[in-house]
């Protein structure tokens, strides 16, 4: 089971950030002072920029960007002067690479830094002080800035986000305006997903063909799946503009020319944002396999899990690696290249004559030893070219060099960052229980990545060097546009902006700043997420009647529903007065901003229920029977026709060790011994699946291969004992299981085990 971690910050630094919601930054400075007064910004207000500033000419742009768009022009420049003027200041004194200093009074501002990115990250905070409307270019006489004294510097030096374009394709616009968002809030890493299975997006000279055949496709079931959605989100709806017409099919795709990657590693770059290409190898090869067949080992296709890879044991093979890496290299200026290296289906070097012979001659007992093989040529080759190899966790599984960066995702082999950690290398940290920004959010996301503990236990003082920062992952396979994209990654990327750059946290405070950032990301046209209607459960229960009445977390959310089984969208009935309930109905509920964004659609099932009778057993022990089963299944009802494995009695909902298996399902039997007659409400947060019954009636259904998601139920419970049966399974790949039940409108909390009873059999 995974446990959240909760970050206490000191009492000074709770009071330095609730005092004054004006300095709502996000990721929060090391320091911060709230001074009095205000500087006003005018077209008398100067940016002063001394000669020995010179080296922050491209930050000074940035401001004078920032600026000129709401006041109509540029500010004027000048080498000296002190009163009415925006002084950048070269400080010798400031040791690390992206700290700065600034320093607001009535009559100057001052950003300091010894390094440009340390002066781009204050023009950020400075961005982030002024009035949203400046993202808009809405014409200002003056723009007012809070005084204030910030000391600031990240506690990480890797600070990343990852986009896949290969299973969907974004624009060159798009990446531009993905790296805004990501300088915003001070990242500095955008990893690039390149190439994979469905679609190699980078143009490679000497082979034309990777991105003439290689970069189109026609639907596939991911496409299927997205146009489905898409009848009632369009949000899912692929984009035209990137489906053509060729030899009478549609085809479905796009690539990056060199040069217009030149373009977007400028842009990048001048926002102290570096972009890692991966090109993922030897497996999820196929787009480049179709387009050159000699790749494999003489079988193309799909194995038994993944796709069939490129061959590691022939020369031609590294031949293709190499030409494909030196232009590679020659794009982009990062010190990495990611190489990928997972879920490599191995099958076919197993069944080839030439990697038997390979692995004889090489000493090489077993196919993950041959993938380092391969892995530990293009380290060499990349190490050649003054390049260091980035590789997923899965390269620890047969061995690597200790100058290789490792890129922990394996959330169910927590023991992979000590075991890279003590074997010498870098590790950035991106579990996927977490860090995934595909996995479906929920009221929790926000709260789970907030608390992320991106040196993970067990490490000592000198292995928590290692960890380099931590980075979030969208895969998208189901995200096919830029703003089903935003509605994944936005808002909780801030919360990962907080957890690398700022030394302390402090969740409830956090929240509160984020409340200003809606505003500014409404500014800056971002699709996100808006913050979970709360104050109701999915399934819903009175005996005589109840009300409906959400809890808004921001005053501008108009909330609409429907009672026929439509979507609600911006013309139906507003819900601004209690709802009372006197009959079963199914209401579906939307959150709008007035500017037209809709949340999560939440569909609340509303039946009569009697007060369940309890049960009569006069022979009770302490616990739940655990009937468990090492199998693979895809919903829970698999497991009543499969043979149990063993069973075992538990104190708390929880997974027997008995039963932890990469796959596996769960039956947990037995009562809860009901302390007082009432309405319950249970809370069922699981990955994957579950379903919960009480009293022979359904109170949660969360089943289904899915991530760590929460649903809830109500049930009419009596005093006394009343049956329960969870059941839970898990698909392989890590697990989340989590029971709270609340009572009276009061705070969720976990089932008490003096609760969970089971019967003991008689002899």
């Amino acid at each position: 089971m995974l446990v959240a971690i909760v970050f206490l910050a000191t009492p000074a630094l709770s009071h330095a950030q609730s005092a004054d919601q004006k300095y709502a930054l996000v990721p929060y400075p090391s320091s911060l002072k709230p001074q009095e007064g205000s500087f006003l910004i005018d077209q008398k207000t100067r940016i002063v920029l001394p000669k020995e500033s010179g080296l922050f000419k491209n930050e000074a742009e940035q401001l004078q960007y920032l600026l000129s768009g709401s006041l109509g022009k540029p500010l004027k420049q000048a080498k000296k002067g002190a009163a009415n003027t925006i002084l950048l200041k070269y400080d010798a004194n400031i040791d690390a690479a992206e700290g700065y200093h600034l320093s607001i009074t009535p009559k100057q501002v001052i950003l300091a830094a010894k390094e440009p990115a340390g002066m781009f990250r204050a023009v950020q905070t400075l961005r982030q002080l002024l009035p949203a409307s400046i993202e808009q270019s809405t014409a200002q006489s003056q723009l007012v800035l809070p005084a204030v004294q910030i000391q600031d510097e990240p506690t990480y030096s890797w600070r990343g986000m990852h986009l896949d374009v290969s299973r969907h394709f974004f624009t060159t616009d798009y990446l531009k305006k993905f790296i805004d968002l990501l300088a915003l809030y001070k990242f500095n890493k955008l990893h690039l997903h390149l190439t994979d299975d469905q679609g190699w997006r980078i143009e490679i000279k000497k082979y034309p063909k990777l991105t003439e055949e290689g970069a189109w496709r026609t639907f596939n079931n991911h496409d299927s799946v997205a146009i489905a959605k898409s009848k009632e989100n369009p949000d899912f709806a692929l984009d035209e503009r990137h489906i053509v017409q060729r030899n009478g099919q549609t085809m479905y795709g796009g690539f990056y020319t060199q040069e217009e990657m030149r373009d977007i590693i400028a842009y990048a770059s001048a926002r102290h944002v570096e972009i890692i290409p991966e090109i993922d190898m030897p497996g999820h090869m196929k787009a480049a396999i179709d387009a050159y067949p000699f790749l494999t080992c003489g079988e193309a296709g799909w194995g038994k899990t993944f796709s069939v890879p490129i061959c590691p044991c022939n020369e031609s093979t590294y031949e293709f690696a190499e030409n494909v890496f030196s232009e590679i290299i020659d794009l982009f200026p990062s010190q990495y290249i990611h190489l990928g290296a997972d879920e490599v289906e191995k099958t076919t070097w197993a069944n080839s004559t030439g990697c038997q012979e390979l692995m004889k001659r090489e000493g090489l007992k077993d196919v993950e030893e041959l993938q380092s093989y391969f892995i530990h040529r293009m380290q060499d080759f990349f190490q050649s070219k003054g390049k260091k190899l980035i590789g997923w966790d899965e390269m620890l599984d047969g061995g690597i060099n200790s100058n290789a960066t490792v890129m922990f995702w394996r959330s169910w082999v927590p023991d992979a960052p000590l075991k890279a950690a003590r074997n010498g290398n870098q590790v950035i940290m991106t579990p996927n229980a977490t860090l995934y920004f595909d996995a479906l959010p929920d009221k929790n996301s926000i709260y789970n990545v907030y608390h992320l503990d991106v040196v993970p236990e067990g490490l000592s003082a000198k292995e928590a060097k290692a960890i380099l920062g931590a980075q979030a992952n969208i895969w998208t396979e189901y995200i096919p546009s830029e703003n089903r994209a935003e509605y994944m990654y936005m808002p909780r990327m801030t919360a990962l902006a907080e957890v690398v750059w700022s030394k302390q946290r402090n969740y409830e405070s956090y929240l509160q700043r984020l409340k200003s950032h809606y505003k500014r990301l409404d500014a800056l046209g971002v699709h996100y997420r808006l913050p979970d209607l709360e104050g109701f459960v999915d399934i819903n229960v009175f005996t005589d009647k109840t009300t409906l009445d959400p809890l808004k977390p921001l005053d501008n959310l108009i909330i609409r529903y429907t009672t026929d089984g439509s979507q609600p969208d911006v013309s139906s009935s507003v819900l601004d007065k209690p709802l009372t309930i006197t009959e079963p109905i199914t209401v579906k509920l939307a959150a709008f901003t007035k500017e037209g964004l809709k949340g999560e659609t939440y569909t609340l099932l509303y039946k009569r229920q009697e007060y369940a009778k309890p049960v009569e057993s006069s022979v009770t022990k302490p616990g739940l029977q655990s009937i468990y089963y090492k199998e693979y299944f895809k919903s829970t009802a698999g497991m009543a026709k499969a043979k149990p494995t063993g069973s075992t009695v538990v104190e708390s909902v929880q997974v027997p060790q008995e039963a932890e298996a990469p796959s596996f399902g769960v039956q947990f039997r037995g009562f809860l011994d009901v302390p007082e007659t009432g309405i319950y409400s249970f809370f069922f947060i699981c990955d994957d699946g579950g379903v919960l019954r009480i009293a022979d009636r359904l109170v949660v259904d969360n089943d289904g291969l899915h991530s760590a998601i929460e649903k809830s139920g109500q049930v009419a419970l009596a005093k006394g004992l009343q049956p329960i049966e969870l059941d839970f399974i898990e698909g392989g790949g890590g697990y989340t299981l989590k029971l709270m039940y609340s009572k009276d409108g009061r705070q969720p909390q976990e089932v008490p085990a003096s609760w969970l009873k089971h019967e003991q059999a008689v002899p």
